[in-house]
């Protein structure tokens, strides 16, 4: 029961339209540094653009919705949320025309921009299957802080195996569709950037490569994805270190020290939310 309780309030917080806060918060942060000092206007504008439409128009129709459709805040059944992710969609959009239109910031534009595309992406995929928009609501701001700040956006990354067990444990999701949420989160939110930069004209600034932020995802759902495929598999404590030790070996050799710290992080949070959580989580089984 404390368990269960736990994970309720890891999956209450990091709803997509909660937790885009302190994320964007830091966001905002990092842009409205520059070559004079910190610019409080700038920093004022941007995150009443990002509070305004990456949470509060998003949140309010999760909120209306889920009460008119007398269901619970997640909107569980798939088919009920189709309309929320729709105004999803629209809000993003909204915001970022508004930050293209008054040149607000290239960053944040290309972001929301992305926001818009990833939310429209989750919509298909919904229409079929029922991904994770928890894995999905981390990846995002998590792929945009790995382009401003490397390692140290990153190490965010954390949260990405907590949340894939609280909605597991929640009976919210599969393994796959939460572990899946963050994946292709993860890599169209970098991969866009750097497209929508291009198509739009819109440098982005001294951000970390294309190359490198790659590496950092790879990192970040390496050891997830790992057991993720062992759990569907032959659940085997045995393979599990073998792929680990091959992986750890891998990124040791051929990728930054950074990066390997972020590996190291990542893959010890995700052992140790499996140990927390005991035989009700799959994870359990693959390392035990």
């Amino acid at each position: 029961m404390e368990k269960l309780k736990i994970a309720e309030n890891i999956s209450t917080l990091t709803n997509p339209p909660i937790i885009c806060i302190p994320l964007f918060l830091v966001i905002c942060l990092t842009l409205s540094f520059t070559g004079d000092g910190f610019d409080i206007s700038k920093f004022t504008t941007l995150e009443i653009v990002s509070l305004i439409f990456a949470s509060i128009l998003p949140m309010a129709i999760i909120l209306f919705w889920a009460k008119k459709l007398n269901t619970d805040k997640d909107i569980s059944n798939r088919s009920d949320r189709y309309m929320p992710l729709i105004v999803g969609i629209v809000s993003y959009f909204i915001g970022f025309l508004i930050c293209l239109i008054f040149n607000l910031d290239n960053f944040l534009t290309c972001l929301l921009l992305c926001y818009s595309v990833n939310t429209g992406v989750v919509l298909l995929i919904t229409t079929k299957w029922k991904i994770s928009v928890h894995t999905t609501g981390l990846s995002g701001p998590n792929g945009a802080l790995i382009l401003l700040l490397g390692p140290f956006g990153a190490l965010i990354g954390i949260l990405y195996p907590i949340i894939i067990w609280s909605r597991v444990l929640l009976k919210k999701h599969t393994l796959a569709q939460a572990i899946a949420g963050g994946v292709q989160g993860y890599f169209l939110t970098v991969l866009e950037m750097y497209l929508f930069s291009f198509i739009l004209s819109l440098p982005l600034g001294d951000i970390v490569s294309l190359y490198d932020s790659i590496l950092y995802i790879l990192a970040i759902i390496a050891t997830p994805s790992i057991l993720g495929i062992l759990s569907y598999t032959n659940r085997s404590r045995v393979m599990f270190i073998l792929l680990e030790i091959i992986a750890l070996v891998l990124f040791l050799a051929f990728t930054p020290f950074n990066v390997f710290i972020v590996f190291l992080v990542v893959s010890l949070t995700a052992i140790l939310i499996s140990c927390y959580a005991g035989p009700d989580f799959v994870w359990y089984d693959v390392l035990n």
